[in-house]
């Protein structure tokens, strides 16, 4: 049976596509739930909207009597510009790497599994700061059980492998068909379809239906492939991975023992999610300079506006702007205005 969704319920789904924060994600299930059409054909979905709001719910009240026994529910919350969380297979230096990009004083060792919980750190570059999550290993055999939820905040995914390693294409395959089962969909873009080598069966229904669910999270990724100082060709190593694995992901080689391409690992970062920096300044004063506000492209001077002083953002009259995205400095512009990285911002209410 058709569901034939609202469009107030479609407005709420897109609303918990966007949410990253646990109390905004709950809110937003409640609407969810409130203004989904009650018949047969939703009824699938309405049990999956109440089990969320009960996981949601419990995890926000705190860790239960026994608690221990499930696991401890992890969630990283975002700071910076965006949130990246590395994930991959067990030894590939995910927490080496980790270290030598955001100083953070993650636990380094020639054995699997030595990092037990999500280690946030900051990863600098000019004046943006991004969030990098250190995340225990994926494998075929195991992955924590709060891991998935954990990587429900992720802007992005790091999926780090060691190249070198002979079961590295089984182990990328292993780590993204886990996370596929969890409705965890590591992606190049947002809005493609899931990067697993198994594609949904008839059963399942097509990659269409697939990414209709709104509970599936697609996750923008970038390989990088650590420890490429120890290969004899990385270049054609990676050129091979990526043939035989159908991982189309931006790549870069890195490693985190020699420096080898960590420099390119930022602005890659900020360029995937098309982060802008968005500069502010009162009427008759020098702008500040020192602390941008970051967007995403093709975010406009309403969503600027949102970022200063969400209350009074429908209160906007006009904009005047300093930067690329005018033809000239000063220009005054509507709220519905695009606005380009390092513009300059002078609000009027």
């Amino acid at each position: 049976m058709p569901a034939n969704l609202s469009p107030e319920y479609k407005e709420a789904e897109a609303a918990y596509r966007r949410a990253r924060d646990a109390p905004e994600r709950l809110d937003c299930l409640r609407e969810m739930l409130r203004t989904i059409p009650k018949h047969k054909g939703t009824e699938h979905l309405q049990a999956d909207i109440k089990t969320r709001i009960k996981e949601l719910t419990e995890e926000l009240g705190g860790p239960r009597k026994g608690g221990s026994r499930s696991g401890p529910s992890l969630v990283v919350r975002p700071e910076g510009a965006a949130q990246w969380a590395l994930v991959g297979p067990p030894n590939t230096g995910k927490s080496s790497l980790h270290a030598r990009l955001t100083g953070s004083h993650a636990v380094v060792g020639p054995y699997p599994f030595s990092t037990h919980v999500p280690l946030p750190g900051m990863l600098p570059h000019e004046d943006v700061l991004l969030q990098l999550v250190d995340l225990p290993p994926i494998s075929a055999e195991i992955m924590e059980p709060w891991l998935p939820n954990t990587l429900q905040t992720a802007d992005g995914g790091l999926l780090v492998l060691d190249l070198g390693e002979p079961d590295c294409l089984e182990q990328a395959r292993a780590v993204v068909q886990r996370l596929d089962e969890k409705r965890l969909s590591l992606v190049t873009e947002p809005g493609e379809g899931s990067a697993s080598p198994a594609p949904p069966s008839d059963e399942e229904g097509d990659a269409a239906e697939v990414f209709a669910d709104p509970f599936r999270r697609q996750i923008p990724t970038v390989l990088i492939a650590n420890k490429s100082d120890l290969l004899h060709d990385p270049a054609a190593e990676l050129e091979a991975f990526q043939e035989l694995s159908g991982l189309d992901f931006p790549a870069l080689l890195v490693s985190a023992e020699t420096g080898l391409g960590l420099i390119a690992v930022a602005p890659l970062l900020i360029e995937r999610l098309g982060i802008v920096r968005v500069y502010t300044k009162l009427p008759g004063h020098p702008a500040e300079m020192d602390r941008p506000f970051t967007l995403r492209r093709g975010a406009t001077v309403h969503d600027v506006a949102v970022l200063v002083h969400r209350g009074r953002a429908g209160e906007l009259k006009f904009a005047r702007i300093w930067g690329p995205s005018v033809a000239f400095d000063g220009q005054q512009v509507s709220a519905t205005h695009p606005i380009a990285d390092r513009d300059v911002v002078e609000l009027h209410w």
